[in-house]
């Protein structure tokens, strides 16, 4: 075994907590990803890659009016002046900003081939060329006037803007996406002239809401177009609070073929969904038989998208055909809005849409100042050289003297004159030809000039008015280039209402194939389907020591109402009910109901019917089968019972008076109006007992006479004339039944 190596000797060991170490280690590297890679300023909307991006390629003089250069050498500068990570990531980051259908308002104007919308990547960056586009310079307008602060760049040897002058709400126009460390933010395009009549507003009315604004902005007005479909109360919240999402769908149209047909056409996808992917997904799901209503797609696009869709048949409903396309593709997509940037370039935290257009006019506000101060500045360096002019005009001869005769002509000058170093050091640096007379009509001029501008910034500096007036016209002025009425400013994304319940009612029917099948439930809870209406109750197999409770005949489009003796309705939909081979599942596993519990009825939902439900201490009340429907497992809690008491009875509302019979064998008839209609609770009295409870009830019709079950499907009838000794109110005891009445005490099948 070698020697143990010992550590040069290079001073005392200092022993370090693990944990410690890396707490403190992990902390500046969660900041560093929060500060400098993640979010971007609420100011510009930029993360440190774009604005390090522009700025370098302002500094290669590539303006929108000025040549291409190749994105290698845009790379190159960017990474080696200003951004030290990978050239790949760099250049990522460039052509995202040249791409049409990923930002709305593209800061690079791009020359070559830099992506498209099926998702394929751009080419290598020594194929591609870019320069800037008007957006990007309106970003960077006025940097070089002391408007912004710059920072020394990663290794101390250039200076680079901390965030840019922003004569542009780049933020929201252009969006942002990104995680950082603990946080994200993810922020979708918007339309750049709703932004400014946002701002005007705000400007005028600066305790303006959020309600207001949603007004002038009433959503994302994204690149690829799209129709959301999200109701104007949810916007106007995610606005308020800065989180939210968007419903989001493709436009589609209907085109009518030969024959009587049609077919669906795709005009605009979702935002950031890969066209290629999209086609590739839904040919995926045809082929898995998962959209019955759907026969082929096409991918007829060239530099427009035009997705074909053709239905199963020309009888296909085609808004019940994209609903189904909605509901199981990318057509429809949540676009998410979670406004994390940084306030003032340091602090992270969620901001609402008043807030983020607040911090961009308070920036063009300092913005303003500070290039006024720098005008300002410039203006007095320029009338103090100016008056040295003027003295040299007037005193020609001598300053032509002194400065032929002296060695030092400098402090002479600023003696004989009482000339500043600034005025002596540019009277020396005149060239002759300046000393025509022309010339200094030109400086009296521009001294006149420059005097009315200093006196017009100074007024403008000592006045909010003045200045919010001055960025009020700066914003109209890009609303005129980029607003709503210019070809590039148009509102791509519209607004349309969600469907209604009805529809998703019938899509989820149209998706399923509608087959007759019998529901079988034994008494012991195991339930099951089978195929067809021509099954035997007599050839039906159980379990030992259990046999048929109910048989009801549906479609495997029907939904089926439980009622259990905890007094909750459960649905449960046909098509998901295991098959008829063997003896089914318990019905227990598809519903959350405590072990004591069993079922009192199945049937069929029959939207708009009526039910009497009616606990055994013979309590009950009319509910509708709408109000008694939920698609959770839990199911809907109707008929009220506590303790001992249980839920008895669920029958169907078909007539126009009640019968009751209890435990003790009496009888009860009495009209149904003295019945409350309740959604919920314990209801009311349906009969009156000294012992035991309610055995079973019945909705019929007065003039028709009482049906009734005895044995096996034997149905019999007691004649209206055969019952008048049983009529009563509600709530007294009754009387033993008629001859002839069930030994069983109930009436027999009610569904």
């Amino acid at each position: 075994m070698g020697k143990r190596a010992t550590p040069p000797d290079s001073g005392p060991i200092e022993p370090v907590n693990l944990r410690d170490a890396l707490e403190e280690r992990y902390l500046a590297y969660a900041l560093s990803t929060i500060m400098h890679r993640a979010l971007p300023d609420v100011r510009d909307g930029l993360k440190p890659v774009h604005r390090r991006l522009l700025y370098a390629m302002q500094q290669l003089r590539l303006g929108p009016q000025g040549e291409f250069r190749k994105c290698a050498k845009i790379v190159g500068d960017t990474m080696g002046n200003f951004h030290p990570h990978g050239n790949q990531a760099i250049y990522d980051a460039l052509a995202r900003l040249a791409q049409d259908f990923a930002v709305r308002y593209p800061l690079i104007d791009g020359q070559g081939n830099f992506g498209n919308i099926d998702g394929d990547n751009p080419a290598a960056d020594r194929y591609t060329e870019a320069r800037l586009t008007d957006v990007a310079a309106r970003l960077l307008e006025g940097i070089d006037e002391d408007t912004v602060d710059f920072r020394a760049n990663y290794d101390g040897r250039e200076l680079e803007p901390a965030v840019l002058p922003a004569n542009f709400p780049n933020l929201l126009a252009n969006g942002a996406a990104g995680i950082a460390v603990g946080m994200a933010t993810n922020i979708p395009p918007h339309n750049a002239g709703e932004l400014c009549d946002a701002a005007l507003h705000l400007i005028k009315f600066p305790k303006a809401t959020a309600d207001k604004l949603v007004t002038f902005v009433p959503g994302p007005d994204l690149p690829t177009g799209g129709i959301i479909v999200e109701p104007r109360e949810n916007i106007v919240d995610a606005y308020k609070t800065g989180r939210g999402a968007f419903r989001l769908r493709a436009r589609w149209d209907k085109e009518d073929t030969s024959r009587g047909g049609y077919q669906i056409v795709v005009t605009e996808i979702p935002y950031q969904v890969p066209k290629a992917r999209l086609v590739a997904r839904i040919a995926e799901l045809l082929q898995a038989k998962k959209l019955p209503l759907l026969a082929d797609i096409r991918d007829e696009s060239a530099e427009d998208v035009r997705l074909v869709l053709e239905p199963k048949s020309r009888t296909v409903d085609p808004a019940l055909l994209m609903e189904s396309m909605f509901k199981l593709t990318e057509l429809e997509t949540r676009v998410s809005l979670n406004m994390n940037v940084l306030s003032h370039g340091k602090i992270p935290n969620v901001l609402g849409l008043r807030q983020v257009l607040r911090e961009w006019l308070d920036h063009r506000l300092e913005v303003l100042v500070r290039r006024s101060k720098f005008r300002l500045a410039k203006i007095d360096h320029r009338l103090e050289v100016l008056a040295g002019y003027l003295i040299v005009y007037l005193n020609l001869d001598k300053v032509i003297k002194i400065i032929r005769e002296k060695d030092e002509p400098k402090p002479a000058l600023m003696k004989a004159f009482k000339l500043t170093e600034v005025q002596a050091e540019a009277i020396l640096n005149m060239r002759l030809r300046a000393l025509r007379k022309l010339e200094e009509m030109e400086i009296k001029r521009e001294n006149e000039d420059l005097t009315k501008e200093r006196k017009g910034l100074n007024a403008l500096l000592r006045s909010k008015d003045k200045q919010w007036k001055r960025i009020s016209d700066e914003i109209k002025d890009v609303k005129a280039q980029f607003g709503q009425k210019t070809e590039v400013g148009k509102r791509r994304t519209s607004f349309a209402e969600a469907p209604d319940e009805d529809v998703a009612i019938e899509l989820a029917e149209a998706m399923i194939e509608k087959e007759p099948i019998t529901v079988v439930l034994s008494e012991k809870g195991w339930i099951r389907s089978i195929k067809g209406h021509n099954t035997e109750p007599s050839s039906l197999s159980f379990k030992e020591g259990d046999r048929l409770k109910s048989f009801v005949l549906a479609q495997t489009t029907d939904t089926l109402l439980l009622f259990a003796t905890n007094g909750r309705f459960y649905s449960l939909a046909a098509d998901k009910l295991p098959g008829g081979r063997g003896h089914g599942e318990p019905f227990r596993l598809m519903v959350d109901i405590e072990d004591a519990g069993d079922c009192v009825e199945l049937f069929v939902y029959e939207p708009g019917g009526q039910l009497l439900v009616a606990s055994t201490s013979g309590y009950g009340f009319v509910v509708t089968e709408d109000d008694v429907v939920a698609m959770t497992r839990k199911g809907k809690q109707v008929l009220n019972v506590k303790g001992d008491d249980e839920a008895a009875v669920c029958a169907p509302v078909e007539g126009d008076s009640v019968a009751v019979i209890g435990e003790n064998r009496k009888l009860l008839l009495f009209p149904l109006k003295e019945l409350p209609e309740m959604p919920r609770g314990k209801g009311v009295r349906l009969q009156r007992y000294k012992d035991g409870g309610l055995a079973d009830a019945k909705i019929f019709t007065k003039k028709e006479g009482l049906p009734y079950t005895v044995g096996a499907g034997r149905n019999f009838l007691f004649e209206p004339s055969e019952l008048r000794d049983w009529w009563g109110a509600r709530a007294q005891a009754g009387r033993l039944p008629p001859r002839g009445f069930p030994k069983s005490g109930t009436f027999g099948e009610r569904f």
